[in-house]
């Protein structure tokens, strides 16, 4: 999934909202095939946005794009690009919108079934799903936010590891079946995202299931002043070595800066 994601930030890394040149093709497809997003859920969820387009538009494959709200406008970095956009590609882009854990659960489990298997799963706000007041109440759960977090997780990385071996076996270069989902700490706002997984115990749990972490931190300093913009964000992919790496190979570590504007264009650079 970190592909897909340094892909997004490659592609909309111009400030004048444009798409870079089509001619830069993606990054290899990464071994860490589960990422999950930490932090402030309005910009998480125009990442996740962007991810959703970028991977039909560019890539050509179908997203399962699940959140509890309904997405009311595309970023705006998205509207000023729509005219390169593949039309056929964003057909590629089926939205769902359960509203409770349950709902969740059965929508998920229910893609083993499907006769055209996404090869990107998207959940919008996992925190909103899981600290339901009626989260741990449902058929099969052990009370408590951690099992909910475990059962949910787990059937995720179930579902993906299912449709990768239904993907390759019709031979598609759409293989394998990747995993993004969005979450926000339960912290105090003074407080870092990097440095808050031991406050938060739902999100110890995900670590356990995400191979990959995109954490956004927001920088208070006068960077965006400077810059003429409204906010500044870093950005930090990291990520334990999964078994298929090397044995003498890194561990995933990079580091973006997000800018976004007043007039909402988003720019993406590489630190």
């Amino acid at each position: 999934m970190t592909d897909i994601l340094t892909l997004v930030f490659r592609t909309f890394s111009s400030q004048t909202g444009q798409k870079q040149d089509p001619s830069v093709g993606p990054p290899p497809p990464s071994l860490r095939c589960t990422t999950l997003v930490v932090g402030e859920h309005r910009l998480s969820r125009s990442v996740l946005l962007l991810a959703a387009v970028t991977a039909a538009s560019e890539l050509g494959i179908r997203v399962s794009f699940f959140a509890q709200t309904r997405i009311q406008s595309l970023p705006v970095c998205l509207q000023r690009c729509s005219a390169t956009l593949n039309p056929e590609g964003l057909k590629k882009i089926a939205f769902s919108y359960p509203r409770t854990l349950e709902e969740l659960l059965q929508q998920v489990a229910n893609l083993h079934e499907s006769p055209s298997p996404p090869s990107l799963i998207i959940v919008d706000g996992l925190d909103g799903f899981l600290r339901d007041p009626v989260a741990g109440s449902h058929a099969g759960f052990h009370s408590g936010e951690e099992s909910c977090a475990a059962h949910l997780s787990a059937l995720l990385c179930d579902t993906a590891a299912f449709l990768t071996e239904v993907l390759e076996q019709r031979g598609s270069s759409s293989a394998p079946c990747r995993i993004i989902a969005s979450f926000l700490l339960n912290v105090d706002s003074g407080q870092e995202s990097r440095d808050s997984s031991a406050t938060d115990p739902i999100l110890v749990v995900l670590d356990r299931y995400f191979q990959a972490r995109c954490t956004l931190d927001q920088d208070r300093s006068y960077e965006a002043a400077a810059a003429a913009a409204q906010e500044v964000w870093h950005i930090y992919l990291s990520g334990t070595k999964s078994p298929q790496d090397c044995e003498d190979g890194p561990a995933l570590a990079q580091e973006w800066k997000l800018f976004t504007f007043p007039d909402g264009l988003m720019e993406f650079k590489l630190v």
